[in-house]
């Protein structure tokens, strides 16, 4: 079953002064606070979550209900690169994963994960984008 949930852990989170959170936020609701297995690289301005198989590397984000699944979708592979026509290997894929409410719930959804190698990318050890 395909997700009609995104989760999002850096420029497109709410209050972030960007062109594309402002379209998320536009045309999604918002769920709550949620966090995912992983760890968060700065790969420039911007962050990349890249899976392990640590249970303590979390990484904290926003969950959102996208209102035009395959229409925001389409949007936010351009915004991340992977969409139709860019070359392989893209810097971010588009995958479900499950996601951590705050109440313990767990959700699929999609998010974009970091594609390319980390090595010297510093990591963002708590999880969290908009702190580091």
């Amino acid at each position: 079953m395909t997700s009609d949930l995104l989760f999002v852990y850096g420029t497109l989170m709410r209050g972030f002064d960007h062109p594309m959170a402002r379209l998320l936020a536009a045309n999604a609701d918002f769920i709550g606070e949620a966090s995912s297995q992983g760890r968060l690289y700065l790969v420039k301005h911007y962050p990349g979550l890249v899976l392990t198989g640590d249970a303590a590397d979390i990484v904290h984000g926003e969950l959102f209900r996208l209102r035009e699944v395959d229409a925001m979708l389409r949007e936010f592979d351009m915004y991340e690169a992977c969409g139709e026509g860019f070359p392989e290997p893209t810097e971010y894929v588009r995958r479900q994963l499950a996601v951590t409410l705050a109440d313990g719930s767990v959700r699929d959804a999609w998010t974009y994960l970091y594609n390319w190698p980390v090595d010297g990318l510093p990591r963002i050890a708590s999880g969290r984008f908009l702190e580091h």
